[in-house]
């Protein structure tokens, strides 16, 4: 585990360096240190509040998601939900997602495959989500070739994955009897492990509790979406760039639709470097210039990880929770 890790680290370390030389390659450093003086940095607190209350939206969707399982209050799922996040800013490939199905399992004696498997259809539901914005953002503005594709490719990989789950569990008696079999060639104590790992993984794909739930779930998700894309426009007034550039009322759903895939796409801890990359080119489709362009990737990227990372380590520190603990790590290994 320890291992992998690190290798993981310094692969999405070299990711974060790749994309910060490219996105700093052309930039004029007094151009921007220009536009971060002259920025308005009090836009920045409405911004955090969106912020706060998209991540709040979210905790009451998981909830639904995970009442088939067990019922939580949002409190919990909420700090749960934090503290992963705030993981996923210091380690590599969405790594956080573990330990945030980790601490809810704990604390609700719930298994922590059953949780991470909410955790996964949630995923699902926001690149299903990401595509319905994709594809309105071309009827608005044209796409880069490799943004489209990339949209197909997510949408290829979350309908896979959907199918493959939704097979699993309608075929879950020949699916179990096809595991054993694979199975035979690994050491007994290996296969039951993963055998137990796989059957608490499924038990936690269910459907949800009422009919109901599946529009309060569509609402939902596109309420977090709208708060996403408007922290952009709240940044943009920061900056003064829809006077300055004359911006379209759309621009900022580009950029969401555009940035998101340094979030879907496993990549450097806390997504630096890609991140700023994607948020300076999409910039470019509306003739903002590298540098000041870069100066607000640097401004959303803080404001939307920095306060996240802060209120993680608050409720790591309620929770309990240590930096390193070999039974998280054994834990997070058994899902």
């Amino acid at each position: 585990m320890i291992k992998s890790l690190n290798w993981k680290l310094w692969a999405g370390l070299l990711v974060g360096v790749l994309f910060l030389y490219l996105a700093f390659r052309e930039v004029e450093f007094g151009q921007m240190w220009d536009s971060l003086k002259s920025a308005n940095y009090w836009f920045l607190l409405p911004a955090t509040f969106i912020i706060f209350f998209s991540h709040f939206l979210r905790a009451f969707r998981w909830r639904f998601l995970l009442d088939p399982v067990k019922r939580v209050d949002i409190p919990s799922l909420f700090s749960a939900l934090m503290i992963g996040y705030g993981a996923n800013m210091a380690m590599p490939a969405h790594l956080g997602e573990f330990l945030r199905a980790y601490v809810l399992s704990q604390k609700h004696k719930i298994p922590v495959g059953s949780v991470f498997a909410t955790i996964v259809m949630e995923r699902i539901i926001d690149v299903f989500s990401l595509l319905v914005l994709m594809f309105l953002a071309v009827l608005l503005h044209p796409f880069p070739e490799w943004v489209v594709k990339s949209g197909y490719i997510m949408f290829a990989a979350a309908l896979g994955l959907f199918v493959f789950l939704v097979l699993f569990k309608k075929f879950d008696k020949k699916t179990d009897h096809f595991l054993h079999i694979i199975l035979k060639a690994v050491p007994e104590r290996f296969g039951a492990r993963i055998m137990g790992s796989t059957e608490r993984f499924f038990s936690g794909i269910l459907p949800l509790k009422r009919r109901g739930d599946y529009a309060v779930v569509v609402l939902v998700s596109v309420s977090i979406w709208i708060c996403y894309a408007f922290v952009f426009y709240v940044c943009f007034q920061a900056f003064d760039f829809i006077k300055i550039y004359h911006l379209p009322w759309y621009t900022g759903l580009i950029l969401l639709v555009i940035t998101t895939i340094s979030v879907v796409v496993p990549s450097s801890p806390g997504y630096v470097g890609l991140y700023h990359f994607l948020c300076q080119i999409s910039l470019a489709m509306f003739a903002v210039p590298e540098s000041p362009a870069l100066s607000y990737a640097a401004v959303v990227h803080a404001v939307n990880f920095l306060p996240v990372l802060a209120l993680a380590l608050l409720f790591a520190g309620y929770e309990g929770l240590r930096i390193y603990s070999p039974d998280i790590k054994e834990d997070a290994v058994s899902i």
